[in-house]
């Protein structure tokens, strides 16, 4: 079978989409409520009362913002991967291997200084379209990452 009729085009970048929907959708349910809120609530409330019961709502929904945020890009030469409050950009040949073991909730990636980093991205919450996401990021890694040890095919 031809690799390269599965390989994905760079760059690429792939979501969580399970916890992107419930997230956002949270967030919009609760600034909305806030507001209906600001707008119905009896006469003795006072207008920075008001603004701060909508303002506690947009606090909240920029907390599920981090938990949305979450995405890998990938480009010819780099790979970005973004957490919920960090960035990290890595070149294809720091990153050694990727793993998800049975049951953790998205994949890490070894890095060549012996570390290890959390993806985000990509999330096993959205079943075939996540293991689908880490193979083809697997695919991906096996063509641009670091070379393979002498004698190992």
């Amino acid at each position: 079978m031809d690799d390269t009729s599965e390989r994905p085009a760079l760059p690429r970048t792939w979501r969580p989409r399970v916890v992107r929907v419930v997230a956002y959708g949270l967030g919009l349910l609760i600034v909305a409520t806030m507001a209906v809120l600001a707008v119905i609530l009896p006469g003795d409330w006072r207008f920075m009362d008001r603004v701060m019961l909508v303002g506690l709502g947009v606090a909240i929904a920029a907390g599920l913002h981090l938990l949305a945020r979450p995405r890998l890009v990938a480009t010819e030469e780099t790979v970005t991967v973004v957490n919920g409050i960090r960035t990290h950009v890595l070149w294809w040949a720091e990153i050694v291997d990727v793993r998800m073991p049975e049951g953790e909730p998205w994949p890490s990636v070894d890095l060549s200084d012996g570390t290890t980093l959390a993806v985000m991205g990509i999330q096993s919450a959205d079943g075939d379209r996540g293991r689908a996401a880490l193979e083809e990021f697997r695919l991906l890694l096996r063509e641009r990452g670091e070379a393979a040890e002498p004698g190992r095919d």
